[in-house]
């Protein structure tokens, strides 16, 4: 046992600051790469479908393939990470998809697209679970939401650099002889290798490991987290079959499954639901995928709002459905719209509900089980999240060929995240109850 650290040799909350300053903005780095890797698609979309002949049901099920490998190998992944350790697991899943990811340069047919959007997904596996695994090892639960949400925004801020950038990349169409959504993949897959790389020498395995914290706060940060294990009841579980027994996991489960398919709409199908409303033509896509920045930088912002709300508050289930009703309208809206303008703002609300939802849920999920049940619960969020990874976008599209409009596929949203805002009120238990009595 850790000998006792007296309460005011270490400050808590300089402490908490110290640990975000140096591993946040990092974390947050690597997940922006991530994402725009899993999403540059999206922003290629009408390229593609121009020079290779994709349909849009062809085009939603490419995108949405990669969901399926990732399911196919989350939970491996994740357990994997806690044997041989973060820094080199991260290292190896990000190498591994920076490859494949530039490879999608080569791919020529509906076949190639399936295939290398599959291998993406098998190859990234286990790297979002792995790292809201990993922020566990640093915050507890009361402090959780807040570092969850800040490492969240990196999902829309790849919007916002990726919508800028992929304008620009695809402006080089001809350029060495490759084609605009060629220069696109490459450009975005190189720097994942480096950064894979780099992460041998960055990240820490966890606090006892980090030569930057003074022995005194190692010493207090492992006793405030054991604390919060035996608190919340996460001590209580260690068995990866601990999850699969976990009622409310299976409630937030469902909740996850909407969201995931409401997100890779946006990320997926927002820059065609937009394009929709325009002329067509070259240059209305480079202004749609500028246009298209704004719902991410929107819920950027507010992804921390809620997350301190969340925090200062100390509850998640109503912070979570309060962001799905405001999802479900956005949606709903999307479908009436008639104009570019109306549909922006639109998917902007829409962005803003699911993406601020993020820290209360995975802090919800997180203070449930610790160990390796841990590892195993958020794998099997994730995988059923792939699952709606892959089910909105093919959806979409079957929707948009089969009736030439986005309006069914985003009504049909839209009712879901209703519901999904009703499922996360009733995910109590034994040891959400727990989180509740605290609440008051």
């Amino acid at each position: 046992m850790s000998k006792a650290v007296p309460e005011m040799a270490v400050d808590g909350r300089a402490l908490y600051s110290k640990i975000t300053w140096r591993l946040i903005p990092y974390i947050f780095l690597l997940y922006i790469v991530a994402y725009l890797d899993r999403v540059n698609v999206g922003f290629a979309a009408y390229d593609l479908q121009q020079d290779l002949h994709f349909s849009n049901t062809v085009y939603g099920t490419g995108a949405g393939i990669f969901f399926l490998g990732s399911v196919l190998f989350d939970l491996p992944s994740n357990l994997m990470l806690t044997r041989v350790g973060a820094r080199i697991w991260i290292a190896r899943i990000m190498i591994s998809w920076g490859v494949i990811s530039t490879c999608m340069m080569f791919m020529h047919s509906k076949e190639s697209f399936y295939v290398l959007r599959f291998l993406l997904g098998v190859s990234e596996a286990g790297f979002f679970p792995g790292m809201i695994i990993y922020l566990t090892y640093w915050f507890p639960t009361q402090e959780r939401a807040r570092a969850v949400a800040k490492f969240m925004t990196a999902t829309s801020l790849a919007g916002v650099v990726g919508g800028p950038l992929s304008s620009y990349l695809l402006k080089l169409d001809g350029v060495g002889g490759l084609a605009g959504w060629q220069w696109l993949f490459v450009s975005e897959g190189v720097p994942t290798i480096l950064l894979g790389i780099s992460v041998l020498f960055v990240l820490k395995d966890g606090p006892s490991k980090a030569g930057w914290l003074r022995p005194e706060e190692r010493t207090w940060l492992e006793g405030e987290l054991q604390r919060d294990k035996e608190r919340f009841g996460a001590s209580t579980h260690h068995k990866l079959l601990d999850a699969f027994r976990l009622p409310a996991l299976w409630v937030l489960a469902g909740v996850y499954f909407v969201s995931q398919v409401g997100v890779y709409i946006v990320n997926l199908w927002m820059p065609l639901i937009l394009q929709s409303f325009s002329h067509g033509g070259e240059r209305d896509a480079i202004l749609i995928a500028r246009y298209a920045t704004f719902p991410y930088l929107a819920a950027a912002v507010m992804t921390v709002v809620v997350g301190w709300s969340s925090d200062r508050r100390n509850e998640r289930r109503w912070h979570i459905a309060g962001c799905l009703t405001l999802s479900a309208v956005g949606f709903a809206w999307a479908a009436w719209a008639h104009a570019l303008v109306v549909a922006l703002c639109a998917m902007t609300l829409a962005a803003i509900g699911l993406w601020s939802m993020m820290g209360p849920f995975w802090t919800l999920a997180t203070s449930m089980l610790s160990g390796t049940a841990a590892a195993g619960a958020v794998a099997i969020l994730q995988m059923i999240g792939g699952v709606g990874g892959f089910a909105g976008p093919y959806m979409t599209g079957r929707l948009r060929d089969a009736t030439q409009s986005f309006t069914g596929g985003l009504y049909l949203i839209s009712a879901m995240a209703l519901g999904a805002a009703g499922l996360a009120l009733v995910a109590r238990s034994k040891e959400t109850r727990a989180i509740a009595e605290n609440e008051h």
